[in-house]
C-alpha cells in the first residue's frame, strides 16, 4: 500500500471529518476519519455510477456528492475512537465487463488490512456501489452490508455470504435500479445463509432525497447496528430479517 499523508480537509472540499483526511496516492481507499485509538472496526462507503464508462471517477460528481451525508451518518453513529470512516475511490464511472468497481473495493480492504490490521468492515453503497458492496460481502473481513437502492441484476453470484449481516433499503418508487430486483437478491442471500432483510421506502426514488431524513435515520440505525455483529439485530432490520418480504414503511 503506498504510504498514506494527511491533508488539509479543505483540500478535498471534505466537510465530515474530525479535522484531517487520510490519502494514499494512487490508492482505493480514502479515510475520511482516522480513529483516536487503534481501530476496532471500520466504515467504507461507495458511491454510485454508471454501467459503462472509462472516463476517470472523480469526488465531485453527484453520484459521489450524494453519499456525502452518508459518510456523515457513519461518522455520527461510530466512535471516533476506535471505528475508521472511509470511502472506496473508484478508477472508473461505470461498472463495465470487468466490474472494476468490485475489483477497486477489494482493493481498498486490501489497503484497510495494512493500514489497520483485521478489523471488522461495514460497507455502506449506493446504486453501482451496493452491487459492489454486495459483490465484495464474501471478504473474510466484511461482516455487514447496507445496501442502499442497489443495482441487483438476476445472475449476481451469493456465495460466501453465510453469516453476513445484509440490509437493503430501496425506495418503491425508483425507476433506475429495480427494487424487485433487490428482494430477490435477498431472498438469494439468506437461502445462501446471509442474514438479510428489505425495507420499501414509501413514495421514494432513486437520488434518496425524497424523504432524506428517513433515509438517513433508517442508515444510521443499520450502521449502528451492523458494527455490533456480535449482538442481536433489533429495530427495523431485525424485523426486515425476519419477515417473509420487504416491508413497506
Amino acid at each position: 500500500m503506498a504510504a498514506a499523508r494527511f491533508i488539509p480537509e479543505e483540500a478535498e472540499g471534505d466537510a465530515v471529518t474530525d479535522g484531517r483526511v487520510v490519502e494514499a496516492h494512487g490508492s482505493a481507499l480514502v479515510v475520511r476519519r482516522a480513529p483516536r485509538e487503534r481501530a476496532r472496526a471500520a466504515v467504507l462507503v461507495l458511491h454510485g455510477g454508471q454501467e459503462n464508462g472509462r472516463r476517470p471517477a472523480r469526488p465531485w460528481q453527484p453520484a459521489a456528492l450524494r453519499m456525502r451525508p452518508f459518510t456523515g451518518v457513519a461518522a455520527s453513529v461510530s466512535s471516533p475512537r476506535d471505528v475508521l470512516v472511509g470511502q472506496v475511490r473508484y478508477r472508473y464511472r461505470g461498472w463495465n465487463d470487468a466490474a472494476d468497481p468490485l475489483h477497486d473495493t477489494l482493493r481498498a480492504l486490501d489497503e484497510l488490512r495494512g493500514l489497520a490490521g483485521d478489523v471488522p468492515v461495514v460497507l455502506v453503497g449506493h446504486s453501482m456501489g451496493g452491487r459492489a458492496a454486495l459483490r465484495a460481502a464474501a471478504d473474510p473481513a466484511v461482516r455487514g452490508v447496507l445496501a442502499l437502492a442497489p443495482w441487483c441484476p438476476p445472475g449476481d453470484p451469493v456465495d460466501g455470504l453465510d453469516g453476513t449481516r445484509i440490509l437493503v433499503l430501496h425506495g418503491d418508487r425508483d425507476h433506475t435500479t429495480e427494487p424487485g430486483e433487490s428482494a430477490a437478491y435477498v431472498r438469494h442471500a439468506r437461502e445462501a445463509g446471509a442474514e438479510a432483510g428489505m425495507v420499501l421506502l414509501r413514495g421514494c426514488d432513486h437520488a434518496m432525497l425524497r424523504r432524506s431524513r428517513d433515509w438517513h435515520r433508517a442508515s444510521a440505525a443499520a450502521v449502528r447496528t451492523l458494527l455490533r455483529p456480535e449482538r442481536d439485530l433489533d429495530g427495523w432490520a431485525a424485523e426486515a430479517c425476519t419477515a417473509d418480504g420487504p416491508l413497506l414503511r
